[in-house]
């Protein structure tokens, strides 16, 4: 027989020897078991593992791998087919899968389920991305890979919420912020070297992701009773809550709007970036896969400083929107610096610059999300999963619209004045949010 694991602190015994859950005090997580020391540094190796592989793949791997197999001179309208078709798909990836890890009740808890599908699913297609030479084809398995990797996210993203107080989650936050960076440098570095084995390269982030959630899931043992209580299913409720009233819950509209507003202007350059080093800048493809590692490399350091500095500095002194509102003035000094000098020092100034805001900004905002959700006991995943589509959204759109300017705005050089103007419409409407200080 397997032994059952212990009660958790937050849950008491029913009369019928069943768990229940005991209401959690008014900002506190929902019943989970607590967050031990192997946590947080799981927290950064499975985020760091993620975005190692969205950075490598979106940054290096897939628009190399469009622009060999079908030409320069179309390769920023082949790459916006492939990321808009899977926008389509991927839109409600995360909520969906969020809400079914709500809903779940097993032996291995609510969220592992989902994570080891999504690992399997998506690193097991990585494995094949790379013999792809068909534009359908490379769209199917991207499309598939994506929507895989949004139901690994979205319950690791939730764990903030489900296993930390509100005055932890900066800190919380900050794990998951320095992974998120370290993973994109080191993605992007390992993406740079095997750039030319595209079968390598693919193989390479698909084995980690399996790895590594598979290893996170084992240590960080998560448990749900399968008698615990759980609202029935009804497609119409379930549906329905994918819709948060703006009215009813105004501080969630506008986290979301301004976090929209601020990755789509800060996705519009990054996304064709090795487009940009090309046609603005004016380096070979070459030169330009290297000059994406630089520009990487040389943000490392001030963009780590920033995600620990800001996420254990808001937690201390209380405090959010400030941090945001800095992280947007430092943003648009960045991205003028391409304006100023077009060439790869401005790129550099841009990325160091660059570097210090978003790092200010991702810890920061992602504790600042766990504190405008409507229901944080009973649908902290699937709202979660809603605010990450305002990740989602611009990521997947950022192709096409900087297809758009490029084409009827006069050049790359527009990209850099619409994302200024995006970061500071997001700090605009970082403003009106009253739940959070």
């Amino acid at each position: 027989m397997t032994a059952q694991p212990a009660p958790d602190p937050a849950l008491d015994i029913a009369p019928t020897g069943l768990i229940r859950s005991t209401p959690p005090a008014p900002g506190e997580p929902p019943a989970s078991p607590p967050a031990r020391r192997a946590l947080l540094p799981s927290m950064l190796v499975a985020a760091l593992t993620l975005f190692a592989t969205y950075g490598g793949l979106i940054a290096i791997l897939l628009p190399t791998q469009v622009q060999i197999l079908f030409g320069q001179e179309h390769s920023e309208a082949n790459l916006a087919i492939v990321t808009t078709v899977s926008f389509v798909f991927t839109l409600f990836a995360q909520p969906i899968a969020g809400a079914l890890s709500d809903r779940t009740r097993s032996r291995f808890g609510r969220r592992a389920p989902w994570m080891v599908i999504g690992a399997l699913v998506g690193g097991i297609l990585l494995f094949g991305m790379g013999s792809l030479t068909d534009l359908f084809w490379i769209t199917v398995f991207w499309v598939v890979i994506q929507v895989a990797l949004n139901f690994l996210q979205a319950p690791l993203t939730t764990i903030t919420a489900d296993r930390f107080p509100r005055s932890k989650r900066g800190g919380a936050s900050a794990m998951i912020g320095l992974g998120t960076q370290l993973g994109m440098t080191i993605g992007i570095m390992i993406a740079s070297a095997l750039a030319a084995q595209f079968g390598v390269a693919y193989a390479v982030f698909g084995g980690a992701v399996i790895v590594v959630t598979l290893l996170f899931a084992l240590i960080n043992r998560d448990w749900s009773s399968k008698d615990a209580a759980v609202e029935p299913f009804r497609w119409g409720a379930f549906f329905r809550g994918f819709w948060i009233n703006p009215r009813k819950h105004p501080d969630f509209f506008w986290a979301f709007t301004a976090r929209f507003l601020l990755i789509l202007g800060y996705f519009v350059v990054s996304t064709y970036q090795l487009y940009l080093l090309q046609k603005y800048i004016g380096l070979s493809l070459g030169e330009a896969q290297g000059a994406v590692l630089t520009l990487t490399l040389v943000a490392f350091v001030p963009t780590l400083i920033a995600i620990g500095l800001s996420g254990w500095w808001s937690d201390k002194v209380g405090r959010r929107k400030v941090f945001i509102y800095a992280a947007s003035v430092i943003m648009v000094i960045g991205l003028a610096m391409p304006l100023v000098m077009p060439d790869m020092t401005g790129m550099i100034l841009m990325s160091v610059i660059n570097g210090v805001g978003f790092g200010l900004y991702m810890s920061v905002d992602a504790a600042l999300m766990t504190e405008v959700l409507p229901n944080p006991e009973g649908s902290a995943a699937k709202d979660l999963g809603i605010l990450n589509v305002a990740t989602n959204i611009p990521q997947a759109l950022s192709p096409s619209i900087a297809l758009l300017i490029i084409s009827a705005l006069g050049g790359y050089a527009m990209l850099f004045v619409f994302a200024i103007v995006f970061v500071i419409l997001a700090a605009i409407a970082t403003a009106p949010i009253k739940g959070v200080r």
